[in-house]
């Protein structure tokens, strides 16, 4: 009896003692599995690092060619939009008319002078465009053609107008008379027109307060508004914005549209006016040109006109104080006897007659010149100077004649009046005749020599090449956009992608147009609250030729060889996102190897949103969860599907802890049982990535299949999942790429291969 106590307690020791071995080796076999996922991981950033700076143009030009049909679209749209929008855009006119502008001589005054070439100047481009573009040119094409009224319709904004416009109901307004109160001067009113036919309207505030009704052609008045409209046409309830700008806003306008330029150095002036309206800019333009020659004429003939002025103001002076002095000649004579003068005494009365006139014309150059210059003028300078010089040569004289004889300076000074008012008198009546021949045929240095006219077509918008603009930038947004979203996309696209990894591929699904229209089916059945069989969802038994079909056929191959070395039967399948295809993965792998011969076990162990049952047309109800949780045996968990060698265990109902269910020893329980009674137990988990749940049901599987979906799945995500597995002690064996997809990048850069079967009809 004491020696099978002893024989009991060295057995439980022994038992122990492998306890504590098999717990060592596990962590172990952990710390090894992280070791080499770090050690992967470290490889694959080294790699990605080296290979950072490389550009596949190949892949480049396979991605431009799998979005060809996003860069057509959008580059459609484009030019839909730049169509539309060149059609909506108003048509812009230009007038234009040629002004030339002639050397500019001296004043009039002074060509009579002799000092025309003292006052000859030539007025340049630039002061001329200033003077034409001068509130005192534009104000008066205001004026003319009451610029300040501002009358058009509304239209929606951008587009409104353009399609008025091309459907033919564009509105046209034309106000001849409007007059607002002091207190609304400034605010713009509405005019609704509401009856085309009858031309009836109202005018209304911003308020949309009436104000004042009326008819075309018939003035409206009320409360201080008065207002003429010549013609309204439109639709009816069409509206109109009416007001009154200020004369300086009208001025900027014409300012605004007006352009001048001087053609070269030749002295023409090209005009051009642009607008909306062609008559409207062409009666502008006119106008303008009109207002800037009478403007120049009328500065030319001020000078003449300025001249004669002072000559009429002072010519009636001049000949009563020359009738005085002959009067008072003859006086003297009659009350002396006739006075011979002397010889000496002639030339005296000669040379004062002389220097008075030449005075008299000093003093007329002066106020010609007093007009154009300052007496800081050279010119002004040197004629005050001549004209002390004379002075002062008239002094001379004056003292000379204080010496003769009184009866000869008292025949002298009246004869010198006489002769020197005389000289003066007709001087002035000379140049008054000039002067008003000169003033009736002035001429100013401005001439028109071409009109305003239109161009025949509008200058504004040119819409062939809006609309290649607009073609264009469609085209290169949309290339943008798929060449950065390429760039900033980490989706695998190739087998070579996971293998950078570490890690093998043992197969490449491709995308199954076949399983795409069952999950339609499904989900429409779904909806009706109908159910299907297996051989109805089941891609590998609908259309065993597919090549999604075909691609599970070379794994089932490849995992023979594969599991032989692995510690137990069981697979597990996961991957690190849901919507990947691991029930796809699954079920379809299951059904293949059934369709060989072997028994085969498939376990939803997604406990939280499993979806293997609605793949399979199964109801959850005794599922995996109600076997943990020790309501139903094992037998009355497992459903016998209709294809031979396949039984399926369900979720079951979602419980609050799906982790800890998974730790009860019921499940290893299940695990080994199955591993017992079936050749291959497939294993379906939710995400790695997700929840922890993996990890635990991989530490019972002897191989691990991680899952990765083209073009969604990351090399990171493939790299992470790989990292936390490893730290369960869970390895993965290898990989899966599902849902590959034939696209320009894929077949540029890594090469695509299709074979299918063909049917044979001879």
């Amino acid at each position: 009896m004491i020696n099978k106590d002893r024989e009991d307690q060295s057995n439980n020791q022994n038992s122990s003692d492998i306890s504590k071995l098999v717990a060592e080796i596990s962590n172990l076999k952990s710390v090894l599995l992280a070791d080499k996922a770090e050690k992967q991981s470290a490889s694959v950033r080294k790699q990605n690092s080296n290979n950072s700076d490389d550009i596949n143009l190949g892949k480049l030009v396979g991605v431009l060619l799998d979005g060809k049909w996003f860069v057509v679209l959008v580059t459609a749209m484009f030019m839909a939009v730049g169509i539309v929008y060149a059609l909506s855009l108003t048509p812009i006119y230009q007038a234009d008319a040629l002004v030339q502008i002639e050397q500019k001589g001296g004043g009039p005054v002074s060509m009579i002078s002799g000092m025309g070439e003292v006052f000859s100047q030539e007025s340049s481009a630039a002061t001329e465009i200033e003077i034409i573009t001068s509130r005192m040119v534009l104000s008066k094409t205001v004026n003319a053609l009451n610029l300040t009224r501002v009358a058009a319709p509304i239209y929606f904004p951008y587009f409104g107008k353009g399609f008025a416009r091309i459907r033919g109901h564009e509105g046209v307004i034309n106000i001849s008379h409007y007059v607002l109160p002091k207190d609304a001067q400034e605010k713009m009113h509405s005019l609704t027109l509401l009856d085309n036919k009858l031309g009836t309207y109202q005018l209304s505030d911003a308020q949309d307060k009436i104000i004042l009704s009326g008819k075309v052609g018939v003035l409206a008045e009320k409360d201080g508004y008065r207002l003429l409209v010549e013609q309204i046409t439109g639709e009816n309830n069409q509206k109109f914005n009416i007001g009154i700008r200020s004369d300086l806003n009208a001025i900027n306008w014409l300012k605004g549209s007006l352009s001048i330029r001087e053609k070269g150095d030749t002295g023409m002036l090209l005009f051009t006016f642009t607008g909306s309206d062609r008559i409207q800019i062409q009666n502008i333009l006119d106008n303008i040109t009109s207002n800037y020659y009478l403007q120049n004429l009328a500065r030319n003939a001020a000078e003449a006109k300025s001249s004669l002025d002072f000559i009429n103001t002072n010519l009636p002076e001049m000949k009563q104080k020359l009738t005085a002095f002959e009067d008072a000649l003859n006086r003297y004579k009659q009350n002396n006897d006739s006075i011979n003068l002397s010889f000496e005494t002639s030339s005296m009365l000669e040379q004062m007659v002389g220097l008075e006139a030449q005075l008299n014309d000093l003093i007329f150059q002066e106020s010609d010149m007093s007009q154009s210059f300052t007496k800081e003028h050279p010119t002004y300078i040197a004629l005050l100077d001549k004209r002390k010089m004379l002075e002062s040569q008239r002094d001379a004289l004056n003292n000379k004649i204080q010496k003769l004889p009184k009866k000869q300076q008292a025949i002298l000074r009246i004869m010198r009046d006489v002769e020197v008012n005389q000289a003066i008198y007709l001087q002035l009546l000379n140049k008054k005749q000039e002067l008003s021949i000169i003033q009736a045929s002035t001429v100013g240095n401005v001439r028109i020599l071409d009109n305003a006219r239109v161009s025949g077509g509008p200058i504004k918008p040119k819409k062939s090449l809006i609309v290649v603009m607009a073609t264009l930038l469609g085209g290169m947004l949309s290339v943008a956009y798929i060449l950065l979203k390429s760039a900033f996309h980490r989706g695998i696209e190739s087998p070579d992608q996971i293998e950078a990894l570490g890690l093998s591929v043992y197969a490449s699904i491709p995308k199954s147009a076949g399983q795409v229209q069952i999950d339609k089916d499904i989900n429409a059945k779904k909806k009706n609250k109908q159910r299907t069989k297996i051989l109805d969802t089941l891609l590998c038994e609908v259309n065993g030729a597919d090549l999604a079909v075909e691609a599970l056929r070379s794994l089932r191959t490849s995992l023979y060889f594969v599991m032989m070395e692995a510690k137990n039967n069981i697979m597990m399948v996961c991957g690190p996102s849901p919507g990947i295809g691991k029930s796809f993965i699954s079920g379809n792998l299951a059904g293949v190897i059934a369709k060989a011969g072997q028994k085969v076990l498939v376990i939803d162990a997604d406990l939280r949103k499993g979806g293997m049952s609605r793949s399979l047309s199964q109801s959850n109800e005794n599922g995996l969860s109600d076997y943990l949780v020790g309501n139903i045996s094992i037998a009355q968990a497992i459903k016998n599907l209709t294809s031979q060698n396949m039984d399926f265990i369900t979720r079951g109902k979602v419980p609050p802890n799906p982790s800890e269910l998974l730790l009860h020893p019921r499940f290893k329980a299940l695990l080994d049982w199955a591993a017992e009674n079936y050749d291959i137990v497939i294993v379906d988990t939710p995400p790695v990535l997700a929840v922890t749940d993996a990890g635990i049901v991989g530490e019972h599987c002897g191989t691990t299949l991680l899952i990765g979906h083209f073009d969604i799945t990351t090399t990171k995500e493939i790299e992470i999942s790989v990292q936390r597995l490893a730290q369960a002690g869970v390895e993965v064996k290898g990989t899966i790429l599902n849902a590959v997809e034939k696209t320009g990048s894929n077949r540029y850069s890594y090469g695509y291969y299709n074979y299918s079967y063909e049917s044979d009809n001879t």
